[in-house]
């Protein structure tokens, strides 16, 4: 297998393959069906530049998953990093099992 690509990248080329394509297939329908030369380019220009800004939002979106994946994975360290699933800081502690009263 050559170039495998990751699931969301290829549902994004994917849906960014349709949005071209309907950027020429919605003009020359309504070219067919009787509106304007200047009208269909306008809307071919306005679908293009919608499509743009799509494709740009998407690919910002799948950095930024990627981003969060990866600091999920990587270990945590610094003020905050607590060593325990119990481990606490503060409060009063009492020492083993005494009583307190």
């Amino acid at each position: 297998m050559t170039g495998h690509r990751p699931p969301a990248e290829d549902s994004t080329t994917e849906v960014v393959r349709w949005a071209a394509f309907s950027c020429v297939v919605v003009p020359v329908v309504l070219l067919w069906y009787g509106t304007s030369l200047a009208g269909a380019t306008g809307t071919a220009f306005g679908l293009a530049a919608v499509t743009a800004v799509c494709r740009i939002l998407l690919r910002q979106s799948e950095r930024g998953a990627a981003r969060l994946a990866q600091e999920e994975r990587a270990p945590r360290r610094g003020r905050h990093h607590r060593s325990g699933a119990g481990a606490r800081r503060g409060g009063r502690h009492t020492g083993g099992n005494t009583p307190v009263g």
